[in-house]
């Protein structure tokens, strides 16, 4: 009787857990005046704030800094400590990247390991339209277990062609077949359950294949490429 009573109190005293608040968000900009690709992951908090943890990525020389902090709710103060490596707790800062970050705009001030000021630094979530970009681009790019083979064409921000083949781990993947979709910032081309976009990103267009994992087998994946102006891919992350 007793264990009976109890779980009825526990049922009407028992609330649903709410689930966080989890996203992932890419601006791109410059600090000082170099070009430069952000991208972080956010958690939000109780209060409305918000946990963050990503890198920034610098081009064209890919120096890459990760960046672990955190975001204020409302006004949006934001303080991410820089470090060199993903595992920033217990090692020492390359620097730190103080600012706000409001209405889709982060702009600060980047700060050396002693606190002295470094370099301002602007990044926005609002990508550049590509409704002039012509291209004809057939790449390779790869290393380790990895390599992918892109080839499309775009003729005044309009789809002509795309294939994108990658092979990981010796399973293979292979994006054909898309339609254009409206996209702001960028061109979007979609398909069954699977997606591409390019990205104006500084001196690159970055593209970047996304839910496209019934288009791969076990293991293998698209990893997103830098094309540079003269057609050359680059892979965004070093391949092991």
């Amino acid at each position: 009787m007793r264990i009976l009573l109890l779980s009825v109190l526990l049922g009407v005293f028992s609330y649903p857990v709410a689930q966080e608040k989890t996203e992932t968000r890419e601006l791109v900009g410059h600090i000082a005046k170099r070009s430069a690709l952000l991208v972080m992951h956010a958690t939000q908090r109780a209060d409305g704030g918000w946990q963050l943890t990503g890198e920034y990525l610098l081009l064209p020389t890919l120096v890459r800094r990760y960046l672990e902090g955190e975001r204020s709710p409302e006004i949006g103060v934001t303080t991410l400590k820089e470090g060199t490596t993903a595992i920033l707790f217990g090692r020492p800062a390359t620097g730190e990247l103080r600012g706000t970050w409001r209405d889709g705009r982060f702009r600060g001030m980047r700060y050396g390991p002693g606190g002295q000021e470094r370099e301002r630094f602007e990044f926005s979530e609002s990508f550049p339209a590509m409704d002039a970009y012509s291209a004809s681009v057939k790449c390779e790019a790869g290393g380790g277990p990895y390599s992918s083979a892109l080839a499309y064409s775009v003729e005044s921000g309009q789809l002509k062609s795309l294939e994108w083949r990658s092979t990981a781990s010796g399973q293979a993947c292979v994006i054909s077949g898309l339609q254009q979709q409206a996209a702001k910032g960028g061109l979007r081309f979609t398909g069954a359950d699977c997606a591409v976009s390019l990205r104006e990103v500084g001196d690159f267009v970055k593209v970047a294949a996304d839910g496209c994992t019934k288009q791969c087998g076990a293991g293998a994946y698209f990893e997103p490429v830098l094309v540079d102006s003269r057609g050359n891919c680059r892979l965004l992350r070093p391949a092991n």
